[in-house]
């Protein structure tokens, strides 16, 4: 059975997830940014989603642009820098149309996705092939709005899998922007750690909502067997 959206409150635990496995990569990122950066991407993403932890433990949150723009206020608030800047934007500008809505389904996916890739290159300026975040983050819109018709369960899978590809493809990309940008060449072969870290988020949300959808199901079935 495919989960069609997430109600707020499953959304709200979704986000407690993603903020646990975003700290649990700490060292996964801290590697990555030792590379081409300042070794600081993980300490930075990991308190970062600490404080969103913190947040999200006090709901209720009244609609889904509502719990976005909380965690992208506890980012920004927390992390400081440009990546606490940059993931900030993204979770308030991509939930700043979503205020009306009263659940995550793949439309509202495609829509934070989108809005806040646009939020995220209006403050930075960065593009697509800049090897940084955006890499991840425009595929990953794209994908998400050619599903956003689909259950969640089904389209949040591919969005997250767009992402990674993107990352993938950032180890052939010459920097042209932020730290990485002083090594030139040097950082082919890498991948870069905020496009990374928008794979870990998208990743988490679609595992959640994977087990989520099987736990239904094996209640369901439990319940017929009943």
């Amino acid at each position: 059975m495919d989960r069609e959206q997430l109600d707020l409150e499953s959304a709200r635990v979704m986000f407690l997830r993603v903020s646990d496995a975003m700290v649990a990569s700490k060292d996964l990122l801290t590697e990555l940014d030792r590379a081409i950066g300042d070794s600081d991407h993980g300490i930075g993403m990991a308190r970062g989603f600490e404080a969103v932890r913190r947040e999200l433990e006090r709901p209720p949150f009244g609609s889904v642009g509502a719990l976005l723009h909380c965690i992208g206020t506890a980012l920004l608030r927390s992390m400081g820098g440009a990546s606490g800047a940059v993931f900030g934007t993204l979770f308030r500008g991509g939930g700043a149309r979503l205020h009306d809505e009263r659940a995550l389904t793949s439309a509202a996916l495609a829509r934070f996705l989108e809005d806040g890739l646009e939020a995220v290159q209006a403050r930075g300026g960065a593009r697509t092939g800049d090897k940084t975040m955006v890499d991840a983050l425009e595929p990953a819109a794209r994908a998400a709005r050619a599903r956003a018709g689909e259950p969640l369960a089904r389209a949040l899978p591919a969005v997250a899998e767009a992402a990674r590809l993107g990352v993938e493809r950032t180890r052939d990309l010459v920097a042209r922007m932020g730290k990485a940008r002083t090594l030139g060449e040097r950082a082919l072969g890498h991948v870069d750690p905020g496009a990374a870290s928008v794979h870990l988020i998208l990743r988490a949300m679609a595992e959640f909502v994977s087990a989520s959808a099987s736990e239904e199901a094996s209640a369901g079935t439990g319940a017929g067997e009943a």
